[in-house]
């Protein structure tokens, strides 16, 4: 009889949160304010309309009942600190999953507290392929890594004509692991896209990025390849118009992603190109219904990282729906063998945690935002080359 007691309460304790549970939790930590806000403001769009569309259509089915989700999202401030403490929060409030925020110092911080707490997370507007190399098996990223977007750049100039395409280019480095990392992979690419590169390192927050223009100026290089913070890529744009320096190609990654670019900047912004990785012209299945709810919400098309977080949490319902279950390792594994079609299109992920998923390079032109690469799904063709800042 007390092996039979302990096998009955031991049952029930390994269903408690289920059987009472009455939605799926779903925990977020993202940058409103801070450094990374305009960019965490679109991680956030994505979260709140798929969470708010899926429920419309019934919520998910988990082991025959239907449950609704559940959003609890919380401000870092764009501080790695703020993010570990917000996340051990959520876990004592009992979240599924983790669903994480923008700028991958914040993801790399949060994805160990994941490990910890072996709760699922997922992760976009992060290209750092290093935290995917320290053996995390809780840690899913449905974007691409810096690897990709290195790869990809060959197939951006592609675009251009042989005789036309930069030949040297100086990448401006993020003293970071990610500033490393995109500065490795833009050298590589390089050797096949057939430019030389150059390296000219810059903290992070620093205000003065004239030393840098200069020498990219004195050096005649016609191609800029960075990866700012939207308030360091505006600093730069308003020096190199200030120094007189416009390289023929300029492509900045993470500063360009949020609409107040355009805003802040207006014609100067012009002419850049972002490495996102999606754009709501994308041919994919909900991308209309994205489409018109960020429209009716917002008064325009779906911003470029909204796409990618939106298909997180299309992920995260639908492992919850196949593992029958809110247990952690069950909904990991099921998040693990995922391979389905999202708002971003197909998505599986490797061992690794990182995400087999389609990739685009987008350019800021007439204060928009069009998809330029892959050629085949543009929305308008690369503008190249970037005429002088007096002449925009």
């Amino acid at each position: 009889m007390r092996v039979l007691a302990a096998l009955v309460l031991g049952v029930l304790g390994l269903w408690p949160s289920f059987a009472a549970a009455q939605t799926i939790k779903l925990g977020a930590v993202v940058p409103l304010t801070g450094r990374y806000g305009a960019g965490g403001a679109q991680v956030r769009s994505g979260y709140e309309i798929a969470v708010e569309q899926i429920n419309a259509a019934g919520g998910v089915t988990v082991a025959g009942k239907k449950m609704p989700l559940e959003l609890i999202l919380l401000d870092d401030e764009s501080d790695a600190t703020k993010t570990v403490a917000r996340l051990e929060s959520l876990a004592a409030q009992g979240v599924v999953a983790y669903l994480g925020g923008f700028g991958s110092d914040l993801h790399a911080a949060a994805a160990s507290v994941a490990e910890k707490n072996k709760i699922p997370y997922l992760g976009v507007a992060f290209a750092l392929n290093k935290v995917h190399q320290q053996g995390f098996k809780y840690l899913f990223s449905p974007f691409w890594k810096s690897p990709d977007i290195g790869q990809a750049t060959q197939g951006l100039l592609g675009l251009i004509p042989a005789g036309e395409r930069p030949k040297t280019v100086v990448i401006f480095q993020e003293k970071t692991d990610w500033g490393k990392e995109m500065a490795t992979a833009w050298t590589e690419a390089g050797r096949a896209a057939g430019y030389t590169a150059t390296v000219g390192e810059y903290s992070p927050g620093a205000k003065d990025f004239s030393d840098l223009v200069l020498k990219a100026k004195a050096a005649n290089a016609d191609g800029v390849f960075a990866l700012p913070t939207p308030p360091d890529g505006m600093t730069i744009v308003k020096q190199m118009k200030e120094l007189g320096y416009t390289p023929k190609l300029a492509l900045f990654i993470r500063a360009p992603d949020a609409i107040v670019w355009s805003k802040n900047l207006g014609k100067d912004g012009d002419w850049m190109v972002l490495a996102a990785g999606w754009h709501h012209a994308v041919k994919a299945p909900g991308v209309k219904e994205l489409n018109d709810a960020h429209e009716k919400k917002y008064g325009r098309a779906t911003d470029p990282i909204s796409g990618p977080s939106y298909a997180c949490v299309q992920i995260a319902a639908a492992a919850v729906a196949k593992a029958g279950s809110l247990d952690h390792a069950k909904v990991r594994d099921a998040i693990a063998a995922t391979d389905m079609t999202t708002v971003i299109g197909p998505v599986k992920f490797r061992p690794d945690g990182t995400g087999i998923v389609q990739q685009a390079f987008l350019q800021w032109q007439n204060g928009k935002q069009e998809l330029v690469w892959p050629k085949e799904f543009a929305t308008a063709p690369l503008a190249y080359p970037a005429p002088p800042f007096a002449k925009r």
